[in-house]
C-alpha cells in the first residue's frame, strides 16, 4: 500500500512520509515534519514544522500536533515535538512545541490522548498513559509511564507524576504526585495506592501490600516526609519499588502532595484487593 493524500489536504514540500502514511482531506503538513510508517492523520488535522510522528499513530479531526509554543519567552528557536509509535490524539487536542533551542515536548509509546487535551510547551508524557478529555498540561510538565488521568484536569507548571499512578478526573496538581499512587480533589490529595492499575500491571498482592506499607510509613507514623523517606531507604536498601519512590522524591522541586486527612490503616491482604 503506497502513500494516501486526500487531494483537498496540503503536504509542503521537505515532509517527509513513511510507508502507508494516509493523509485525510483538509489536512496540513507542514515542512520539516516526519510521519511514521502506517500514521493515519483524519480529516482537518494538522502537523507543524518540527513534529515528528511515529508508526502507527492516528491523529483525529482538527487535532494540531507541534504548534508554536504559548509562551512569551518563545523566540522562534528551534524546538520541536516528538510522538511515540502508536499513540492516539483525538479531537481537537494540541500539542505545542518547547521553549528554548533544541527542547522537545514527547510523548511516549502507545498513548491515548483524549479529546481537547493539551500538552504545553516542554512537556514530557511517558508510555502507555491514557489522558482524559479537557486535560491541561502546563509547561515544563512531567508524567511517568503507565499513568490514568481523569477528565478536566489541570497541572501546575513543573509538577511530576510518578509512574503508574492514577489521577482522578477534575483534580488541581499543583504539587507532584509520587509513583503508584491514586490521587484526586481540589487541593489534590494521595487518597492510597493505584491497587486495581496496579493489579492490571501484573504487580502481585504481595508487592502491592508492600508498596501500600511504604506509604504507610512516608504519611500515617507522624513522621515528617523527609524521615519516612529516609525511614524507607532503610528497611528497604535493594528494593526495586523503593528504590523509584526514593529517585521521584530526590528529583522533587515542588513537594510531595499531601495524604487525605483520614489515616491509613496498615493494608492487609482484603484491603489491598
Amino acid at each position: 500500500m503506497s502513500v494516501q493524500i486526500h487531494p483537498t489536504a496540503i503536504v509542503e514540500k521537505g515532509a517527509e512520509l513513511g510507508e502507508d502514511v494516509t493523509i485525510g482531506a483538509y489536512c496540513i503538513v507542514d515542512a520539516k515534519t516526519k510521519i511514521g510508517d502506517g500514521t493515519v492523520l483524519r480529516p482537518f488535522a494538522s502537523v507543524c514544522e518540527y513534529t515528528e510522528l511515529g508508526e502507527n499513530c492516528t491523529i483525529y479531526e482538527h487535532a494540531v500536533i507541534g504548534g508554536v509554543p504559548q509562551d512569551l519567552s518563545f523566540r522562534g528557536e528551534e524546538t520541536r515535538v516528538k510522538i511515540g509509535k502508536g499513540v492516539v490524539c483525538r479531537e481537537f487536542v494540541t500539542i505545542n512545541r518547547a521553549v528554548g533551542e533544541g527542547g522537545a515536548t514527547t510523548v511516549g509509546d502507545g498513548c491515548l490522548i483524549m479529546e481537547g487535551v493539551h500538552f504545553a510547551h516542554n512537556v514530557t508524557v511517558g508510555r502507555e498513559c491514557t489522558i482524559a478529555n479537557k486535560t491541561g498540561l502546563s509547561g515544563h510538565v512531567w508524567i511517568g509511564d503507565y499513568v490514568v488521568i481523569g477528565g478536566m484536569s489541570g497541572f501546575h507548571q513543573f509538577t511530576r507524576v510518578g509512574s503508574y499512578c492514577m489521577i482522578g478526573g477534575m483534580s488541581r496538581v499543583t504539587q507532584d504526585v509520587p509513583p503508584y499512587a491514586l490521587a484526586a480533589g481540589i487541593p489534590l490529595r494521595v487518597y492510597d495506592i493505584n491497587r486495581v492499575g496496579l493489579k492490571r500491571r501484573g504487580f502481585d498482592m504481595k508487592t502491592r501490600s508492600k508498596i501500600r506499607e511504604m506509604y504507610r510509613i512516608i504519611y500515617n507514623l507522624g513522621l515528617t516526609n523527609r524521615e519516612g523517606l529516609a525511614r524507607i531507604g532503610e528497611l528497604y536498601p535493594e528494593d526495586a519499588e523503593a528504590k523509584m519512590i526514593l529517585d521521584f522524591a530526590e528529583a522533587s522541586k515542588r513537594g510531595l502532595t499531601p495524604r487525605m486527612t483520614q489515616d491509613w490503616t496498615h493494608g492487609s491482604e482484603e484491603k489491598v484487593d
